[in-house]
This record gives structure tokens, sequence and C-alpha cells, in this order.
């Protein structure tokens, strides 16, 4: 079998191989995520669920689904996902982070398969998903309209994948780099390159591009003086998060 076109860029992995040990540390360099991670999952699950009807107010709603949690790092996302009842996939390109990831469901007696592993190979293995979380992972790969249609591979046909990322604009250069990585020091500095970051317009270009259809957007908009993420309608201009389906 002929090996996947990597889009792995070398230099984005190192950068989370060195903080791979605090991924679970709520006040360590993934503070950001650990604030954000409620609103996230309010999103996610509510997708999910709307596309395979199921209810969230019942014991393992997501059970019986397979979910890819590509770029899952120590498993913020995929341990929420095994406790709904998903059999889970935790995927990621810096080996460091797998052992973390395994460790921590063990010791939450969760049963997820972690893999150090790349979409790309995955889609080639002929690997098959209901769902596809792809979180702040598509502004730090070398080709993003290869990597989404890795992911589009991966999908069942019907299947939703959840893909979130940062918009380009001045706001974002000023919250998600200056802020974040310079005022705030919530994140190491260099974490986020501004030229990689992508408007909402062109991710639903390129989900298209990549064989899916595009189905729903909205922003995550963090208020620094109660310190909360909450999910906008209308504002997009810094973190946002897509919904897009695979044609059945």
């Amino acid at each position: 079998m002929q090996a996947a076109q990597s889009t792995i860029d070398p230099s984005e992995v190192a950068k989370f191989e060195a903080m791979a040990a605090e991924w679970w540390d709520p006040n360590g360099k993934f503070k950001p995520l650990h604030m954000l991670n409620p609103c996230r999952l309010d999103y996610i699950t509510s997708q999910i669920a709307a596309e395979y009807d199921r209810d969230l107010t019942k014991d393992a709603p997501f059970k019986g689904l397979r979910i890819l949690d590509i770029g899952c790092g120590g498993g913020l996302l995929s341990e929420p996902m095994a406790r709904l009842g998903a059999e889970v996939v935790g995927a990621d390109a810096a080996p460091r982070n797998i052992p973390v990831a395994q460790v921590h469901a063990e010791q939450s007696g969760l049963a997820i398969d972690y893999r150090h592993t790349t979409a790309e190979d995955l889609a080639a293995a002929g690997e098959q998903f209901d769902a596809v979380l792809n979180m702040e992972v598509v502004e730090h790969v070398a080709d993003p309209l290869t990597y989404l249609t890795a992911c589009q591979q991966l999908l069942k046909p019907g299947g939703i994948q959840i893909c979130s990322t940062i918009n380009r604009n001045p706001k974002s250069f000023a919250m998600a780099i200056v802020g974040a990585e310079y005022v705030m020091r919530w994140l190491p500095k260099g974490t986020h390159e501004w030229s990689k970051f992508i408007t909402p317009d062109e991710l639903y270009d390129l989900l298209r591009k990549a064989g899916l259809d595009p189905v729903d957007r909205k922003g995550f908009v963090f208020n620094p003086i109660t310190w909360v993420w909450r999910l906008s309608d209308r504002d997009l201009s810094v973190n946002y998060v897509t919904a897009s389906v695979k044609p059945g």
C-alpha cells in the first residue's frame, strides 16, 4: 500500500510535544482550552445528537457511535465522548501526548483507543467513523485541504465533522496571539502563526472542496469580565466552530 501523504508540520508537533505533560492542569499551559471546553462540548454534543437523533438526557446517548478525536492531545474531548457512550479513537501526531492521555483515561476508568497516528494514515487504513472531532487542528497543518480531505474520507456517508479554528483578522491577532501569548501568557509565545489562521468563508470553501456539506457555524466568544466562553450566532471574529456533513 502506498504511504499516505502527510500534512504534519514537524515544528507544530514539536510545540505541543513540549507541553504534553501539562494537558490536565487547569491552570497550566492549556488553561484556555480548559476554560473553552464546556462551550466546545455544548456545541459538539448538540450537533451530534441532532444528526443522529439522540436524547442527551438519557444514559449513554452516543452508544453505538464511533467517534474520532483527531489531534486529541491529552484527551480533553475524548473522555467526555467516552462518558456519553461512544466508542472513541483519539489520534495525535505528537507521540508524547498519547501516554499522557492513556494514563488519564485509565485513572478515569475509561476505555479509549489512543493512537500516535495521523488522519491521512487512518484514512489510508480504511477507518470509518460516525463523527470526527477536528478541533483547533487545521490551523496547525501544512496543507489544510489535503488534511480536511483525509478527515472527509474517515467519515461514513451521512457522518458529521465538527471543526473549529481561529479567524484571520486584526482582532484575532490582538486576542489569540498578543493577548493569549504575550499579555495573559496562557500559551507559550509562538504557539500560533497568524498567517495560518483561516476565515470562516475560507474554511467553508475548503470543506466543500474536501467533499463535505457545511451546515452550521458559530463563534466562541470570551467574556473577559466573567471569564466565561459562550456560543454566538453572529460573532465569529476570533474563535469559531463549524459543522459539516458527508453526503450519504
